[in-house]
């Protein structure tokens, strides 16, 4: 069974970091592409980043580039996303999430973790 365990949300300030966490088990997680989504209150959800299976290709949404960073640890099972320079509309259910096949940009995946929530404060 495939699992997706979401770490590290919490509340900060504007201007302030927190790295997200995201155990994987129960599948091959080295030969997996991985992303994480979010979705704020009362909004759809949004793509955030992606990474291929050998850590390549990191991509980002235009509205977290140069302050999110996605990684991985192939030997962990485990999915990172790094965020700093937090703003407000940064608050959101961060979920991490993968398929078969991954179609970057997109929010339909077939595995998803219970998510993790962030939330930014003044």
């Amino acid at each position: 069974e495939v699992q997706l365990v979401e770490s590290g949300g919490g509340l900060v300030q504007p201007g302030g970091s927190l790295r997200l966490s995201c155990a994987a088990s129960g599948f091959t997680f080295n030969s997996y592409a991985m992303s994480w989504v979010r979705q704020a209150p009362g909004e759809g959800l949004e793509w955030v980043s992606f990474i291929n299976s050998d850590s390549s290709g990191p991509t980002y949404a235009d509205s977290v580039k140069g302050r999110f960073t996605i990684s991985r640890d192939n030997a962990k099972n485990t999915l990172y996303l790094q965020m700093n320079s937090l703003k407000p509309e940064d608050t959101a259910v961060y979920y991490c999430v993968t398929s078969d096949t991954i179609v970057v940009g997109s929010t339909e995946y077939d595995y998803w973790g219970q998510g993790t929530q962030v939330t930014v404060y003044a």
